[in-house]
């Protein structure tokens, strides 16, 4: 991959700030704050918003960007719900967009949002590298309160085929087109720590490699380089010249996997939407790889 694509991937605070004074928010740059957390944190992200973001910035809601209709937590929306969406944040089919969000981690969900412009066919989209942490870390101002933006017209077109179902996977255990990457905790991958949700229990999927989403960001927060994304892969026995699909517990860290394949010059990665809650919910007992638990015959 090129360093101009790199670079249009991964963005730093110095070059974010600099495109904030040079820019004007609008129809050329919009910064949107995408951070999400699950409930046991306690965090309320919409909240944090209002009181600390990145000047300009206004707020990704995962959970209202969704398939409101469907039983598993943000679904991707309908192309036209997409499009509704971003447009009343203000982005239009030129607009380019800076994702980051407010985790500790340095990033969490903003990879989740990065991958939805994504797969609605919107390519100029970047990720803060190092999001709202080291922003601050580097000494960048913050403002607080709402931003209103003007709405604009964008029209979404989905990459259906970056998206997997649970049909899909089913068949993948007999076909082996594609290699499953699991973006979860170890604990939680072989069965041994509990799942954030009520009512599921953790494992995997068969077949699945287990790559936790946070072995991808060096421990300032970062983004690790391609080189050696490219051998994390190599031991986990990832061939990324073949097809990828990324799972995880909702779909939200699986789109680490993706950025990280997409640094290393893979534009194809897709995502297990439903990932291990629908998996779960749908999985015959004997299809849930667990050193705990399991799903038994009654759960079933």
């Amino acid at each position: 991959m090129s360093q101009q694509v790199l670079f249009r991937t991964l963005v730093s605070a110095k070059w974010l700030s600099e495109a904030i004074r040079s820019t004007p928010l609008g129809a050329g740059l919009r910064v949107l704050d995408a951070s999400w957390y699950l409930p046991k944190l306690r965090r309320d992200a919409r909240r944090e918003f209002r009181e600390r973001h990145i000047p300009g910035a206004v707020f990704f809601d995962i959970e209202a960007c969704s398939d409101r209709t469907s039983p598993y937590d943000h679904m991707l929306p309908s192309e036209d719900d997409f499009s509704e969406y971003v447009g009343n944040l203000g982005i239009g089919n030129r607009t380019h967009v800076v994702v980051y969000d407010s985790s500790d981690q340095g990033s969490y969900s903003a990879p989740r949002v990065w991958w939805m412009f994504q797969v609605f066919g919107h390519k100029a989209v970047s990720l803060l590298d190092g999001g709202l942490r080291n922003w601050l870390q580097e000494g960048y101002p913050v403002s607080s309160g709402i931003t209103r933006p003007t709405p604009m017209e964008f029209q979404a077109k989905l990459h259906q085929s970056q998206v997997k179902t649970h049909e899909d996977i089913v068949e993948n255990m007999e076909t082996h087109a594609f290699q499953l990457v699991d973006a979860r905790s170890e604990g939680r991958f072989r069965g041994i720590e509990p799942e954030p949700r009520e009512g599921i229990e953790p494992g995997h999927i068969p077949g699945s490699a287990n790559m936790p989403f946070f072995t991808f960001l060096t421990e300032s927060g970062y983004e690790k380089k391609p080189d050696e994304i490219r051998q994390m892969f190599q031991q986990k026995g990832i061939d990324i010249s073949k097809p990828i699909v990324a799972t995880c517990g909702s779909g939200v860290t699986a789109c680490h996997v993706a950025l990280a394949t997409f640094l290393c010059g893979k534009e194809d990665s897709a995502i297990y939407d439903g990932s291990w809650v629908e998996w779960y919910m749908r999985a015959r007992p004997e299809d849930v790889v667990s050193e705990g638990r399991g799903k038994t015959v009654k759960q079933a």
